[in-house]
């Protein structure tokens, strides 16, 4: 569709006015949103006045910050234009990522699909979601590790279904810790399968996601697609696979060694976490987050980490991971500066100790001993 912008200056001299022509009345309504929900968010992000007369985008401020909005503003329009089902949290996440990185040219990702499902088309949502399907893409082994919320695992099943349709592997192997959520649920009826299946449920339902139900169960019954709880890694080889160890903040760190220790030929493993909600027992380390820090900087290996601004939910998760986050920091400095008092506190009970601890036996004394009387002399 034609866009032309045209400038003007204002009275103000500091400022200056865009009048950005769209073609498309529909197209422009989808950008502005519903009610000029969008254009407020234009507005917060670049610190403009914007608004709409007829068919155009009006945009007032400084000459630097509406240059950014209508950049920003040209962009969204042409993936609105390629992309008929985007929807407003798109197109405001979109915004967010223009505003927060200037450099970025939504094009370099949102034209680029990870997966073409029958239901839908699955692309980064996000320069971490980019940078997280590129690291895929060139890495063995990859750990995606942020809040809930931020595509970690939808994405890596995304990568997955895509490397066994393109026959780059044989088969997928889905897996996480079977850890109860901080509830017990007691002695579950029906055999091991039915067992596990309520903890894995979240990996079936990403998989039917993206394809149809039928063709999801013929893969898994002929053992292409294979689903199963951590612990029935041990003692495998898997080659020729796409491997994902999800909910990986509730593996031990002997789970985490087993699980990575079982990659072999011509595989991909992809391992997600969070590692502020772990489920694990009182004292128990997290095999992520110790595997954060053991192997950090090894070859092949990449680390991908998401914030709350990654988050693609409902804009409340966000609110809330970061209302936790801040709470989090509180009560770690909190325990820091605990631990600092009751540092100063020893020290100074231990200098007191030492100034009132009596001589020791061995000690020398200043004390002379008296002289002999003189005897009498006759």
């Amino acid at each position: 569709m034609a866009r032309t912008a045209r400038s003007r200056p204002n009275e103000d001299p500091a400022t200056v006015t865009v009048d950005l022509e769209v073609a498309d009345r529909d197209l422009l309504l989808r950008l502005t949103g519903p009610g000029g929900d969008l254009l407020r968010s234009i507005e917060q992000e670049w610190g403009v006045s914007a608004g709409v007369r007829g068919n155009q985008l009006l945009l007032r401020g400084a000459p630097d910050a509406v240059a950014r909005a209508e950049r920003a503003a040209s962009e969204v329009l042409a993936q609105l234009e390629k992309n008929p089902r985007l929807r407003e949290a798109d197109v405001l996440r979109a915004i967010r990522t223009l505003a927060s990185h200037p450099e970025v040219r939504l094009g370099d990702f949102m034209n680029e699909p990870v997966l073409v499902a029958p239901r839908k088309t699955i692309v980064p949502k996000g320069v971490a979601q980019h940078a997280y399907v590129q690291a895929i893409r060139e890495h063995d082994v990859v750990f995606g590790i942020g809040p809930a919320g931020t595509g970690k695992t939808y994405l890596a099943m995304a990568m997955a279904v895509r490397a066994l349709s393109e026959n780059k592997v044989k088969r997928i192997i889905l897996t996480r810790p079977a850890v109860e959520a901080g509830e017990k649920l007691g002695f579950l009826p029906g055999d091991l399968a039915e067992k596990v299946n309520p903890y894995l449920r979240p990996l079936y339902d990403a998989l039917h996601d993206m394809m149809d139900f039928e063709r999801a169960q013929m893969l898994i019954s002929r053992g292409a697609v294979e689903v199963a709880p951590l612990a029935f890694m041990r003692g495998r080889t898997l080659n020729d696979c796409f491997a994902i160890l999800d909910e990986a903040q509730n593996s031990t760190t002997e789970q985490m060694k087993m699980f990575l220790t079982r990659l072999g030929y011509g595989s991909k493993a992809v391992i997600t976490g969070d590692v502020t909600q772990t489920d694990l027992p009182e004292g128990r380390r997290s095999g992520l987050a110790d595997a954060a820090k053991v192997l950090d900087g090894v070859e092949g290996i990449a680390f991908c980490r998401f914030s709350d601004a990654d988050v693609v939910r409902h804009p409340m998760v966000a609110r809330i991971v970061r209302a936790y986050e801040r709470r989090e920091a509180r009560l770690m400095a909190e325990r820091e500066a605990a631990d600092i008092e009751a540092d100063r506190l020893e020290e100074g009970a231990l200098e007191t100790d030492t100034a009132a601890e009596p001589a020791t036996a061995g000690e020398a004394t200043d004390v002379a001993a008296p002289e002999p009387e003189a005897a009498d002399v006759d």
